[in-house]
């Protein structure tokens, strides 16, 4: 490793912070925790969080996860995803006499609950995010009559509301902070009485990795994001760091994606990953660099971060036992839905 074999010029910006938030620490270990207190099957409805070695990891241990909830063998215990529900979920697991463990983010909990208490007072709710994403179909469930889905600036010409002094926007908490600004300019020239969520929407997290990016991107010419295809907020990571002046970006699960090409005419290379990324497969990427004369890291500090979300309550029950007495019931008291 000496000095010899380092190339002058050459190195690494980390970003600082970056990997892990704390729902997502939450999630995984609620996992990881169920199956050392219940044992395996642990059911998961959808990927407990979006990072593929995380969810094969999980696997291993005898997680099984599935997209619907039916898929559930009654009398089962199924966890629900970081993402979050909609109510119908519950529903269904009910319905499937399953045993259930809610591992939805806290702070996607609170996108949830403006949403209930938003459409109750019969507000149209403007939800920014994107199509199709777990997050989005959970919060739009708790009140599908009064939610549409804005995806990006260039929707809000076909927003259409029936009372323009009751509209409020809500957003999925792992957006480009920038272009969410962007879709409220543009819902507010439309909507000029539109209200704002009482706290932010866009999560701490999600807003810090943009943050450690967007000052790391004007410096390197090519940035590695860690992370996977389905998740939006390491997505977003990419979008920043060329929009920060970056010349390139590229998202990767593991070292072995990165094409050597990509290290042509760079001298500085960011690095940084998404809040479902466990860091030891950032250390695979810098080991990566390091073998190639990348050797110096220069950690790039944007925030501190000292959250941490307690364990889903359900944890601290016996929930073999609440299952097995479900499927005993068989709806005959007519007590359990009640």
């Amino acid at each position: 490793m000496g000095a010899m074999t380092a190339s002058p010029g050459r190195r690494v910006l980390l970003a600082a912070p970056r990997g892990y938030c704390a729902g997502v620490d939450r999630a995984v270990i609620a996992v990881e925790k169920a199956l050392e207190q219940y044992g395996a099957p642990v059911y998961v409805r959808h990927e407990i969080v979006h990072n593929k070695y995380v969810v094969q990891t999980l696997e291993k241990k005898g997680a099984i996860f599935v997209e619907q909830t039916e898929e559930v063998p009654e009398g089962n215990i199924v966890m629900f995803s970081a993402h979050g529900v909609a109510p119908v979920v519950h529903e269904e697991a009910e319905r499937g006499k399953l045993a259930t463990i809610d591992a939805t983010c806290p702070l996607v909990t609170k996108v949830h609950k403006e949403a209930v208490r938003f459409a109750s007072d019969d507000y149209d709710i403007l939800l920014i995010g994107h199509e199709g994403h777990e997050e989005v179909i959970g919060t739009s469930g708790e009140a599908p009559d009064h939610i549409q889905l804005v995806d990006g600036p260039e929707d809000v010409a076909k927003v259409e509301v029936r009372d323009p002094s009751k509209v409020v926007w809500l957003s999925q908490t792992t957006l480009s902070v920038d272009e969410t600004m962007e879709t409220v300019d543009a819902l507010k020239d439309k909507f000029p009485q539109l209200i704002s969520p009482p706290s932010d929407d866009i999560c701490y997290a999600t807003q810090n990795r943009q943050l450690a990016v967007k000052q790391m991107g004007a410096e390197a010419e090519l940035v590695i994001v860690v992370g996977s295809r389905n998740s939006s907020n390491s997505k977003r990571l990419v979008e920043v760091a060329k929009q920060a002046g970056s010349r390139e970006a590229y998202l990767v699960d593991f070292a072995d994606e990165i094409d050597e090409s990509w290290l042509d005419g760079v001298t500085t290379v960011g690095v940084t990953s998404g809040a479902s990324v466990p860091d030891v497969l950032v250390e695979q990427v810098l080991e990566w660099l390091s073998q190639r004369g990348f050797e110096d890291v220069e950690i790039v500090k944007a925030a501190e971060e000292s959250i941490i979300f307690s364990l889903p309550k359900e944890l601290r029950r016996d929930l073999r036992e609440e299952a097995a007495s479900l499927v005993a019931e068989r709806g005959g008291s007519g007590t359990a839905g009640a």
